[in-house]
């Protein structure tokens, strides 16, 4: 029978998140029942507040979690009741073209990521008789959520829910967009644009490969401290003053690779990450601009006369089924720095704070921790 559960919902954009009680449908075919412990607060729900990302409206926030299945729906294999999980924001069923081919981060399955239909095509949120979407199928602003068994990958009993969260979408996303992406190389020169919750892991990612230069552009200071702490060499809150760096360290070769993982991407920070790197540079574009914006506008030449590379990356390329549990290794031999990341605690009615401090450079990551967790492993 359907349950109660509390949710965050964002109505239209340029709105605030409400807080308000959902009817929540049993799951389905190969479906389950989540119990969420922790949602991380990730840049890109707010970028359904702006308008930034067209989505369907009303719709349920969160892409990040991690919980444990209270039930399951016919024909269910991947996890049973009472495992532990962490969402991952892509599905991955494991068997379309993409997925069989190692591309699991676009997956047919994430058909309807803005949408908030379950695979069949319809709704698991309802209110007054009106349909809800879940962002990305999953919905972790809410107490429980029906998400697909592809969502879902099983979670160790040694790992905390608060940092299992984080890598269902904002670790993985950094991490791989230097490691699997940019395919950083030991020796080499990276400069990271933005480095909030997703770029503080494009730095690790590229640490953890060996670059020589880990050079990380952002106008917060706060961020530019914690930046140190995940392996920055160098770090610049001017683009000119990093440009002008990398020339002298390189003797004029400049980048080998420039990642962009600022909140909102423009047209001047893709200019300024082009002309950042050398011959055959490659500039990988992570972050999300405005929709109604175009921010990659370069001049052919640019590129054909370097030969450089301009290229967009979802999930940072990386493999859910392979990546999330791999980071987690790495998290649990100390070569991955999770719980650093997050700054603030919050509960769910504090949605909107968190996102105010997330704006005003105070967070590299908020999370929130449901009211309804109780012990927390």
């Amino acid at each position: 029978m359907p349950t109660t559960t509390r949710a965050a919902v964002m109505y239209a954009a340029h709105q605030p998140w409400e807080i308000t009680e959902l009817q929540l449908d049993d799951p389905r075919e190969q479906e389950v029942l989540v119990r969420w412990e922790i949602s991380g607060m990730c840049h890109s729900d707010d970028h359904i507040r702006t308008g930034d990302a067209r989505n369907r409206f009303p719709i349920v926030g969160g892409h990040e979690g991690a919980g444990v299945v209270e039930a399951v729906g016919e024909h269910t294999t991947r996890v049973k009741v009472g495992d532990r999980i962490v969402a991952s924001f892509i599905p991955a069923c494991g068997v379309c073209r993409w997925c069989s081919t190692g591309h699991q981060n676009v997956c047919d399955r994430g058909l309807y990521a803005g949408t908030g239909q379950l695979q069949d095509g319809t709704f698991r949120f309802h209110q007054d008789g009106s349909d809800l979407g879940a962002l990305c199928t999953l919905g972790t602003f809410s107490e429980r959520s029906v998400i697909s068994e592809y969502s879902a990958v099983r979670l160790p009993d040694d790992i905390p829910f608060e940092v299992a969260a984080l890598v269902g979408c904002g670790v993985p996303t950094g991490w791989g967009s230097a490691v699997h992406a940019a395919g950083v190389r030991a020796g080499e020169t990276v400069v990271i644009y933005g480095s909030g919750g997703v770029g503080s892991n494009a730095v690790q990612g590229a640490a953890y490969a060996g670059a020589k230069n880990v050079v990380v552009v952002d106008p917060v200071p706060f961020k530019l401290e914690m930046a140190k702490v995940f392996g920055a060499t160098h770090t610049f809150t001017d683009p000119r003053a990093a440009w002008e760096f990398v020339n002298e360290t390189t003797w004029g070769q400049l980048a080998e690779h420039a990642i962009i993982t600022v909140g909102v991407n423009t047209e001047q920070v893709v200019t300024d990450a082009i002309n950042i790197t050398g011959k055959t540079g490659k500039v990988t574009v992570t972050a999300i601009g405005k929709a109604d914006e175009k921010q990659v506008q370069v001049n052919g030449g640019t590129l054909v006369g370097y030969t450089r590379q301009v290229q967009g990356a979802l999930f940072g390329n990386c493999n859910p089924l392979v990546d999330i549990p791999r980071l987690l290794g790495l998290y649990r031999a100390g070569d991955l720095k999770l719980d650093e990341l997050i700054t603030n605690r919050y509960r769910l009615e504090d949605l909107n704070q968190g996102y105010q401090d997330m704006n005003d450079g105070k967070n590299i990551r908020g999370i929130i921790v449901h009211d309804h967790a109780g012990t927390r492993a």
